[in-house]
């Protein structure tokens, strides 16, 4: 008769070997297809964050530019609004003695 009642228990033994060999045969092929898309994920991760650092490394040069840049417009302004008031200075004395040379 067929089945596993034929079988003896040797050739039992050897069916379920086999079969939990194929099965283990699986769970590693499993497990490498899952370490090597671990791998692939890793490696993407990797390549973005060196992108994030680089993005990080030249908003830091652009901001520490920017920041002098502004400093050097602040001077700027301040050297302007000091010559603008010193030119308001004269032109107020200018019209003062304007005003008295026509009293005179």
């Amino acid at each position: 008769s067929s089945g596993r009642g034929s079988r003896t228990p040797s050739a039992t033994r050897l069916v379920t070997v086999a079969a939990l060999t194929a099965s283990g045969w699986s769970n590693y092929i499993g497990s490498m297809d899952s370490l090597e898309q671990t791998g692939r994920d890793l490696e993407r991760l990797e390549g973005q964050l060196k992108k994030l650092l680089e993005q990080v490394r030249q908003l830091r040069e652009e901001n520490h530019s920017l920041q002098s840049r502004q400093e050097s417009l602040v001077a700027e302004r301040a050297a302007l609004v000091a010559r603008n008031d010193e030119a308001r200075s004269k032109v107020e004395a200018m019209i003062h003695r304007l005003k008295a040379l026509e009293q005179t």
